[in-house]
Parts: C-alpha cells; structure tokens; sequence
C-alpha cells in the first residue's frame, strides 16, 4: 500500500512540475509584457528599465532556475500590475469562486447521478431518452450559450435576477445554475453508461437468479462497482473548482478566480498567471490522489493485489 501510493505522489510531483515549466516557457513566448503594460508608445528607456527592474532581460533559462529557486523559498513573485503578492491576490479570490462552484457541485451530484441511475434502470425507454437526450443538450451546449440563454429568460424576459455582477445570493444564481447543469448532464451521462454495463455483468444475473431484490442488487452488488468509474470524472470536478468557472465568471461579471486568470493573461501579469496556475495544479493532484485512495476504498481487486504484494 505505501508504495502503491509513494509510486502515484511521485508521478503527482513530475506531473505538477511539467504544467509549471509549460506554463512558465508559454507565457514568456506569447508576449511582452513591457510592451502591454506600459503600451508600445512609452519610451524605450522605460521600456528597457521595467523589463531590467522585473528581471525580463535576463536569459530565459536565468529566468526558469530563479522561478524555481524563488518558488522552493515560497516566494511566488508579486503582481507587475499593482506590486501586490501575487499568491495573496490569487488567494483572496479563491472564496469568490467558491461560492458558486461548490453549491454547482452539490446540484451536480444531486441531479446528475440519481438521473443517471435511474435511466440505466430503465434502459432504453422513455425515460431514458428523454434524460438522456437532456443530457446530450447540455453536455454539448457551451457554458457561455447556456449563461446568456439563462440571462434572456431570467433577466431580460421575466426580471427575476440581475444580469451579473457580485456580491449577493441573487447574482450567484444564474452561474450556480450555468455550471451545475453543464456538470450534471455530463455526470448523468457517465453514471448511466457504466450502470448499464455493471447491470448487464454475470454477477447480477447470478444475485437476481438467488432471489435477492432488484433493490438490494442495485444498492449493494451494482452501485458501489458502477462508482469506481464515476468516481474519475467527479474527482476531476472536485479539482476544477478553483478553475471550472473562467468562461462563467467572465460572463456574469464574478470578481472570483477565473475571471482574474483572464484578466491576468490578458495583461501578461506572469507572477499572478503563474500563482493561479500552481493553485489549480496543486487542486487537481490532490484531487487525482484522493480519487486514487477511493479506488483502493472501493475496488476490492486492488486491495486484494496490495495483499498479496505485501504477503
């Protein structure tokens, strides 16, 4: 078990070092950020001076061993816009999207799981492609096309909520509701396709032919091996939290993480891209070693295998 685990935080480590260094060659290679900030009409002098004061004169593999050394240090740089700590600006954001990524993810679960039960149960009929068809809808339409569809009806047409902006329950709505039924139709989706493929295993046939309930088959024989794979995709949700929201918030105008990741690559603000980038990193990893521990928790296969290896 220690080195099921020791193996998976190594390659977690290796994995959040590559999006760093990516991230860190891209943003250096997409533009200048002398030339954005004080636009290409200052003069070269001060042009030179800023790129001199921030280090951007320096060579680019100077510039990648200082990141790194500076990152080890946990100094993660400062804003080139406002001088502020970059982490701390980034930090300070992070409630923001919270608040409406997390009540999304609730809904999501709440409505795309039992939908997607419930139509593997009743496989091909009605219901199920009506669901099924629902999901498809959303699963395809873009956030941005569902945010302003949500806006027509709810703002425009009936006056019910505010178009966008921050700071109350009424302004989280309507990107609650974007995120939630994008996420659900895809969750639905995936929780039907693998109960549907768990239900037509031998094993259930063989404890329907016992005389056990359809209901105690469901609940004990097929939900917890239909979850291992369900398990994946709302790991990678959990992840995404900090970063699942960057279309919707630009959209509704919501002064959280997303919205600042836009506004910082925009402005090619490296320290905050970076900072943000290595948050959402760190989210995703940790979210990817607790879907691992939850495989050992549900897959009996695999702890019988870390027996095994350690008999």
């Amino acid at each position: 078990m220690l080195r099921y685990f020791s193996v998976r935080i190594g390659r977690l480590l290796i994995t959040l070092f590559l999006v760093l260094s990516f991230a860190f060659v891209i943003l250096r290679m997409s533009g200048d950020p002398a030339l954005i900030i004080m636009s290409p009409d200052a003069p070269p002098e001060a042009i030179e001076a800023f790129r001199k004061a921030w280090g951007l004169d320096a060579p680019l593999w100077q510039q990648y061993v200082g990141y790194f050394v500076n990152l080890f240090q946990g100094n993660f740089g400062v804003s080139m816009k406002d001088g502020a700590p970059a982490m701390q600006t980034v930090l300070e954001r992070i409630p923001a999207t919270l608040a409406i990524t997390v009540p999304a993810l609730i809904l999501q679960l709440l409505i795309g799981v039992p939908a997607g039960v419930y139509a593997a149960l009743h496989h091909n009929s009605r219901i199920d492609r009506f669901l099924m068809g629902f999901s498809i809808a959303g699963h395809t339409c873009p956030s941005f096309v569902l945010a302003l569809l949500l806006v027509m009806m709810f703002s425009v047409s009936l006056g019910w909520l505010p178009t966008g902006g921050y700071g109350s329950i009424q302004h989280a709505l309507l990107p609650i509701l974007t995120l939630s039924l994008g996420g659900a139709a895809v969750l639905a989706r995936f929780t039907r396709s693998a109960m549907v493929e768990v239900m037509g295993q031998p094993y259930i046939r063989a404890a329907l032919s016992k005389g056990l309930s359809r209901r105690q088959v469901v609940f004990h024989h097929a939900l917890p091996n239909a979850a291992i794979p369900t398990v994946t995709l709302i790991g990678m949700m959990v992840g995404g939290l900090i970063a699942g929201a960057v279309v919707v918030e630009s959209v509704f105008s919501w002064r959280g993480e997303g919205r600042l990741l836009v506004t910082s690559v925009a402005s090619r603000d490296l320290s905050v891209v970076q900072a943000i980038l290595l948050v959402v990193a760190a989210c995703m990893v940790v979210a990817n070693l607790v879907v691992d521990a939850l495989y050992v928790i549900l897959d009996p296969r695999l702890r019988a295998v870390h027996r095994g290896a350690q008999a």
